[in-house]
């Protein structure tokens, strides 16, 4: 059968956090640096997308390509980890200081990815600074995406970094999903046909993703965006980050683990 069971998939989410907190840290900046390329890949071409047919929707559609990338290729994804890693310290099969090594070293590979993704696709879009970005739809459109995950929170004060932060929850409850919901299916085609709902959700709803932001803000800011790199991390980067790990360790993590986890459902 392709389909398993919640129990099971509680089991499967358990042991993969366990074995992503033993990872290197070679590992997990090579694997997240891919990740948060891959990721920004998906964004342009789902912001593409999105300007082409003038119908956001086909955005999210598209979007979730960049999420089946890194999942079946086992690559590394904070906010991923923001919901499997937890119930694994939970669970006593790693550590809180292994926990807070993997975030650590695997936000860092992500944001690396991005930003280096961002750098090439600005050198390709722009032809080194030679193009106006403003006579770009794609290029513009990112900076206004990119100026109101910014500055747009900051004209409210501390309502925008809360809104920032109770949107990043609700991003994250559901790209978590994505990730469990690899683990209900044997094969590659339920694989991506589970993971690709709540992802088309999360970005068809608009909601902030921290990885995601770390190609869209450094891209708008090299497009020419009116933000600086505090603009960034007190509007957005922090908050969102926060956000992010309170949808997905309770929300997706803690949640599934004390509806499904039973103590004879460990498996040998």
């Amino acid at each position: 059968m392709a389909y398993v069971k919640p129990e099971e998939i509680v089991e499967n989410m358990l042991q993969a956090g366990a074995k992503k907190a033993c990872l290197s840290i070679k590992d997990l900046l090579l694997r997240g640096f891919l990740a948060g390329a891959f990721l920004g890949y998906a964004t342009t071409l789902a912001i593409l997308a999105a300007t082409q047919t003038g119908l956001g929707i086909v955005g999210a559609i598209v979007f979730p390509v960049g999420f089946v990338m890194i999942i079946l290729l086992g690559l590394e994804l904070a906010t991923g980890n923001f919901a499997l890693i937890p119930i694994a310290v939970k669970d006593k099969r790693t550590s809180i200081g292994r926990l807070f090594y993997n975030w650590t070293w695997v936000l860092l590979g992500n944001l690396m990815g991005s930003v280096s993704y961002a750098f090439l696709y600005y050198v390709v879009t722009t032809k080194m600074g030679n193009i106006d970005p403003a006579s770009i739809a794609v290029a513009q459109r990112i900076i206004d995406i990119a100026e109101s995950k910014t500055i747009g929170y900051a004209q409210y004060g501390f309502d925008g970094i809360l809104s920032a932060f109770t949107s990043a929850l609700l991003c994250n409850w559901m790209v978590t999903l994505g990730a469990v919901m690899a683990f209900s299916s044997t094969t590659t085609s339920g694989k991506i046909t589970a993971m690709w709902l709540p992802i088309m959700t999360f970005f068809a709803l608009g909601y902030e993703h921290a990885i995601v932001n770390m190609f869209l803000i450094p891209a708008g800011m090299m497009l020419n965006a009116n933000i600086s790199v505090a603009d960034w991390w007190l509007w957005n980067g922090l908050p969102v980050i926060a956000g992010n790990i309170a949808g997905g360790m309770f929300f997706t993590g803690l949640i599934l683990y004390w509806a499904f986890k039973t103590s004879g459902n460990k498996l040998q």
